[in-house]
């Protein structure tokens, strides 16, 4: 598929991890106000947490360069669930290795192949946390950006425009948590007083959207 400029778009190993490096990149560079978010309704441990899982996930992915891209999101999954606590490990976790399991071995990947395995992880989400759109979760910024990604093939506006529209909507998505009560996970404790605060888990799925854009874009 083209991405709308009349380059072919190639879900190869290489893009896959040029996502992983720059989602690194934005959560380490994030790190401080995902956690002043956490400590608003949650453990106050998120940032840290999501930080250090994928510095790990960087580490063990560095001698794995011939990875196609359902091995990459193994390895990413399976590192994120031993190295972030709280929720978002399992959460995260379970989400690129189903990811992964979706896409299997080969190599280069459809646009419309990777958005099915991209669902297959939010399938995983929802099912290990049980949370729906509205519940002030990671959801809320995972499903518009899927939605938004969709959306953009479907119209033959190529990958490109497709990644960074999904990311416009995860952001608006976790924005969106703002006026919100938790209803789900340690915030939904708080009840009325979880309004008015963004939701952690959304933010850092906005930043993980924003860095599959910026993935897209650069072909270094």
């Amino acid at each position: 598929m083209s991405d709308g400029t009349g380059t072919v778009v190639r879900i190869d190993g290489a893009l896959v991890r040029r996502w992983v490096r720059l989602s690194a990149d934005q959560i380490s560079a994030n790190r401080d106000y995902l956690t002043q978010l956490d400590a608003a309704i949650g453990d106050a441990d998120h940032g840290v947490n999501m930080d250090r899982g994928f510095a790990a996930a960087m580490t063990d992915l560095a001698a794995g360069v011939d990875l196609v891209p359902g091995e990459v999101f193994a390895h990413l999954g399976s590192t994120l669930i031993y190295r972030v606590g709280g929720a978002a490990g399992p959460l995260y976790g379970t989400m690129y290795r189903e990811t992964g399991a979706a896409l299997g071995g080969e190599t280069a990947i459809d646009p419309e192949v990777f958005l099915t395995a991209l669902r297959s992880g939010l399938e995983a989400i929802q099912r290990l946390g049980a949370a729906v759109e509205g519940d002030k979760t990671i959801v809320d910024a995972y499903l518009p950006a899927l939605t938004a990604l969709e959306r953009e093939l479907r119209a033959g506006n190529g990958f490109s425009s497709a990644a960074h529209r999904a990311a416009e909507a995860a952001r608006d998505g976790a924005r969106a948590t703002i006026p919100m009560q938790a209803r789900k996970g340690r915030a939904s404790y708080l009840g009325a007083r979880s309004v008015g605060h963004q939701d952690p888990g959304a933010t850092s799925t906005a930043l993980l959207f924003a860095a599959l854009a910026s993935a897209v874009d650069d072909r270094t």
